[in-house]
């Protein structure tokens, strides 16, 4: 049972200097910074715009449209990488496919962006 044990000590020392770390870094951050907290620095941010305290308040759904038109180029990206990578592998077929996909995003974009969905004002 002790030589079990005795292999965990690495993990142990490891987490108790990543702790170290991390409070000397805490405290140095505390005595370094100028502390001189006003009200609207303390305040909470809402989405660019004053904190309320009605649940049912309408939200504008500019945020929303930000928000998706992100996770959709997100996504987009997150498939250019690996095409990228394999693109040598893949052949011509794989990048007409990826092509097609970009056209589409693109088509999508750009209707976005003629709606106004990009405006914030």
């Amino acid at each position: 049972m002790q030589p079990l044990l005795s292999q965990y000590w690495p993990i142990l020392i490891f987490g108790a200097i990543a702790a170290v770390i991390a409070g000397a870094m805490m405290a140095g951050a505390m005595l370094a910074a100028r502390q001189k907290p006003y009200a609207e620095k303390l305040s909470a941010y809402e989405c660019g715009f004053e904190p309320f305290d009605d649940a049912r308040r309408r939200f504008d759904v500019r945020f929303y449209l930000v928000c998706l038109l992100f996770i959709i180029f997100d996504l987009e990206v997150a498939f250019l990488f690996p095409w990228a990578v394999s693109l040598s592998h893949i052949g011509i077929m794989g990048f007409v496919t990826m092509l097609a996909f970009l056209a589409e995003l693109m088509v999508g974009y750009v209707y976005a962006w003629r709606k106004g969905a990009l405006d914030w004002e």
